[in-house]
């Protein structure tokens, strides 16, 4: 595990971009769709972890509100 996971971070990347290369390459639609999924799937993946952060912000300064009152 301790050399998988880097190995895998890098590769990873690396492969995606060698596909949607070789995606252009053979039929440019392809290419634009595949780029197309990656950026939705990156941006939904983006909008999950902003809510999960204000919701986290929202419940610390909640939980900071209760002990205040509590003093």
């Amino acid at each position: 595990m301790r050399i998988a996971k880097p190995i895998l971070l890098v590769t990873t990347p690396l492969g995606v971009a060698g596909a949607i290369y070789e995606a252009f390459n053979l039929a440019g639609g392809l290419g634009f769709l595949m780029v197309a999924l990656i950026l939705m799937i990156s941006a939904a993946i983006g909008m999950l972890v902003s809510t999960i952060r204000k919701e986290e912000r929202a419940a610390s300064l909640i939980r900071a509100v209760e002990r205040e009152e509590k003093s």
